[in-house]
Formats: C-alpha cells, structure tokens, sequence
C-alpha cells in the first residue's frame, strides 16, 4: 500500500470551526447520518482529535481527524466524523487508523482482555459523484472471526436549500456553493445566472435572520455561518471574481476576524459587568442588613451578628468601619 500524505484544507478548517465554535449544529447532522433522534438539548463531549499512530521501527506518526465525540443522550455513543471534498482510495485507510486509536485511547483492560468500542463513523463528502458510494465498509478478517461495520456517507450536494432549512442541517450552508461548481464558468460569462445563484444567498440570508429572531440560532451561529460561507466560496471560486463578490455583496464583507466572536466576547464582557453591578447592589444590601443588626443588638460580637444575618465574621467588621459602629 503506498505512502498517504494527509493535507489540511480551508474546507476542513470550516468544518473545524463550525464544530467547535457552534457544535449544536451537528446535532441534526447526526440524526440525518445515522437515523438518530437527539433532540439537540444533549451534551457534546469532545475527544483529543490529535492522534499517534505506531509505525514500523517503533516511530510514531501524529495523524489530526476531523472530530470525535461523545453524545450523551440516554445512553452515551461515540462518533467520529470527517470532512473530505472528493473521494479517493485513502480514505477508508484512514477512517480505520482514526477509528481503531479513537478505540484504543478509551480502551480497557480488565481480567487479561483488552475491550475497545470503535465509534459511529461517518464521511462528509464535499463533492461527489455517480460513483461517490451512499457507505463504506469496512471488514476485518480475525482468528475469532469476521467483523465488519459501516462507514456511513453524507453527500451534501444532494441538499437543496429547502431540505436544509426543513430538516435543520444549517452546519451544510457554508458548503453550499459546491452544488454550483460545475456552473461557475456560466455565472461568470452571464449575468442573469449570476443574479439567480445571489437570490439563493439572499434567501439563505434571511431565514438565518428569521432563525435568530425566533430565537432558535443566536446572532453569534448566525454570523459565523456567514463568514465561514464566505471563506469556502472565497476558496472554491477564487478564480471567478463575479461569483466571490457577488456572493460577498449579498452575505456582507469579510468579518472573519470576526464579528461572531466579537459579539460572543461583547457578551462575556456585558455578563460581567452585570455581574459587578449585581455584586455591588447585594453588597449594599448585606451592609444594610448588618448595620440595623448592629444596632438592634449593638453588644452582640462580630461573630454573633454574624450568624444573626447570616454572612462572616469580617464583613462585620468592614461595615462597622464604614459606618464608624
């Protein structure tokens, strides 16, 4: 078998982004993939994605997937998933490196038998084809016995805009643009083409905006589907100035340093000082409670009084000074 040379791609990046920065949205991904029914309230539990591989001679090989993780839902499952934008002879290769050190790493070993569970694993394909298989599989031929499993195929080409927004698969929409590859050679050359693909991300626009206002996604999902649709078509059509502008004046400019996570970290900052102004308003409030224990009972101890509020012995005695008791 020959030698196989892994290379990240801004393909992969998005899909990275988009899981660890919004990772609600794989939620419904899963249930389309593997027949699921996760309501989408469940946990998210992510594994190391970075992964040692034992090679001949005692060397290691660091190998990085795309994602792994754990649902946990009534009972807990384990997947793994990877972005790939064409098919090629590597890839079950590597989905068997991935699955089995994903196994190994939670392994265990008890009474001299080692027991591995090898996880729910599925393949995003980017593009595909008439001969892009619906799954894969994978066999292993061992002195107990054959066993065998599913690698399971989503190809996201096959969703229309509608489907998308009807089962809620909003994690497709930044790769989107690869069902119009094929035409980019006519919306470049024509106009009235390139108008129609720009109604299509004017409408992806606005029902993201209908989404937020229900307040089913938040502004912040809301944004970083739109700058991480805008860096895949940058990419996939940076050849085609029309489409990549056309597409950008539709979606808005180039925020990718990063009005989401500006307003993820404006909303930290607010929570914060709310929380300081809460804390001095229950801070006036305790003294207040102090000072008419105090003078209710202005023998009591610092420590009695104390009790008698309900606080410690040395916020007493700070409110004391303060109001000179």
């Amino acid at each position: 078998m020959g030698e196989i040379r892994i290379t990240s791609t801004p393909y992969d990046d998005v899909f990275r982004t988009l899981l660890n920065d919004c990772s609600g949205l794989i939620i419904p991904v899963i249930n389309e993939v593997f027949g699921e029914t996760y309501s989408g309230e469940e946990e998210i539990v992510f594994s190391v994605n970075e992964h040692f591989l034992n090679q001949q001679g005692g060397n290691e090989e660091e190998r990085v997937t795309d994602t792994s993780f754990k649902i946990l839902g009534e009972e807990t499952k384990k997947y793994h998933l990877e972005c790939q934008s064409s098919t090629d002879h590597s890839m079950l290769v590597r989905m068997f490196e991935y699955d089995t050190q994903i196994a190994l790493d939670q392994g265990e070993i008890k009474d001299s038998v080692l027991t591995v569970t090898f996880p729910h694993s599925a393949v995003l394909f980017l593009r595909c084809s008439a001969s892009t298989p619906d799954k894969m599989k994978i066999k292993m031929v061992t002195p107990g016995g054959n066993v065998s499993y599913d690698i399971l195929v989503m190809k996201s080409q096959r969703y229309t805009l509608e489907e998308i927004f009807k089962k809620n698969l909003l994690f497709l929409i930044p790769f989107y643009i690869f069902s119009h590859e094929n035409r980019f050679e006519e919306y470049e050359k024509d106009e009235t083409k390139l108008e129609l693909l720009k109604q299509e991300y004017e409408q992806i626009k606005n029902r993201l905006e209908e989404l937020m206002d229900r307040g089913t996604i938040s502004e912040y999902t809301r944004c970083t589907i739109i700058d991480m649709s805008n860096k895949v078509v940058e990419h996939l059509a940076k050849k085609y100035n029309s489409i990549r502008e056309g597409v950008r004046s539709v979606m808005g400019g180039k925020v990718l340093e990063y009005e989401a996570k500006t307003i993820r970290n404006e909303g930290r900052k607010e929570g914060r000082e709310e929380g300081r102004e809460e804390g001095r308003e229950e801070g006036l409030l305790l003294s207040g409670r102090i000072f008419q224990a105090v003078k209710k009972n202005p023998d009591f101890t610092n420590e009695q009084i104390a009790a008698d509020v309900g606080c410690k012995a040395d916020e007493v005695e700070s409110t004391r000074k303060m109001f000179g008791i």
